[in-house]
């Protein structure tokens, strides 16, 4: 381990093996840091942050500050950070309400630098989000997803795998898994193939989900029909599955499709 004499590091903070702090970072009493962890100067980990093991925290990242939520009452929260996840300069992740209890980055993700994720944000394991990104409360985004600079999402919106968004896109309706969004309003513009290559997909299963994105986007169905088409005409798959669950799960509605 080590400290530099610089930091402010509360006694009672629980950091593992060869935890680095470098000058002028600020740890507060109820954190707790895994082995291996760099934080950086200016860094601050408030009350409540929970940091991994072997993670990586610029200069002038905020973890674990309240939320920016008027009906916080100063409940019990956390904001945690998974294991291998880089948390560039100035990023700020806001504690958790009593909604979930947590705001949560999983592990092997690259936050950029002047990213905010608000109270409640929940986020998988391997998900990229570019500079400037804001995060409203409440948002969900799964494994794999990438969001490109200064995409900007409403509250309680889900974004699922392996999607991708383009750069500077206004999210308000959710994102289902394995797509491409860009325009606005939001609207689908293809099937992630590049990024479902890149983790193992074969072409069959590609094949696969651009055939059911053809029913539900392409073919100006309205999203009931569409679901319904897909059940009856297209085989079952782990694909189909995922799509259609993420679907029926999505009572604020999902994104334009390219005919609307």
């Amino acid at each position: 381990m080590s400290i530099s004499p610089l930091a402010s590091v509360h006694p009672d903070a629980k950091l593992g093996r060869d935890v680095v702090v470098e000058p002028f970072a600020t740890i507060y009493a109820d954190v707790t840091i895994g082995d291996g962890t760099w934080i950086g100067p200016n860094a601050v980990l408030m009350d409540g942050a929970r940091i991994g093991s072997r993670c990586r925290i610029f200069p002038g990242a905020v973890i674990g500050a309240i939320p920016q939520d008027l009906k916080f009452a100063g409940e019990y929260t956390t904001a945690e950070v998974g294991d291998g996840t880089t948390i560039r300069e100035c990023v700020t992740i806001n504690r958790g309400t009593a909604d979930r209890q947590r705001t949560a980055v999983g592990s092997n993700c690259l936050l950029m630098a002047y990213v905010h994720l608000a109270h409640d944000c929940v986020l998988g394991n391997n998900i990229v989000i570019a500079n400037s990104v804001n995060l409203a409360g409440h948002v969900t985004i799964d494994d794999w997803a990438i969001l490109e600079g200064n995409v900007a999402v409403q509250q309680f919106l889900h974004i699922g795998a392996h999607s991708f968004i383009a750069g500077a896109s206004l999210v308000r309706k959710n994102v289902p898994p394995f797509v491409k969004a860009a325009r606005e309003p939001l609207s689908y513009v293809g099937v992630n193939v590049v990024g479902l290559r890149r983790r193992g997909y074969t072409d069959e299963q590609v094949a696969r989900i651009e055939d059911i994105y053809r029913e539900i986007f392409v073919r100006n169905n309205n999203v009931e029909r569409a679901v319904q088409s897909v059940e009856q005409t297209l085989p079952r798959s782990p694909e189909r599955g995922q799509i259609l669950d993420f679907i029926r799960n999505s009572p604020k509605g999902i994104m334009r499709g390219l005919a609307e």
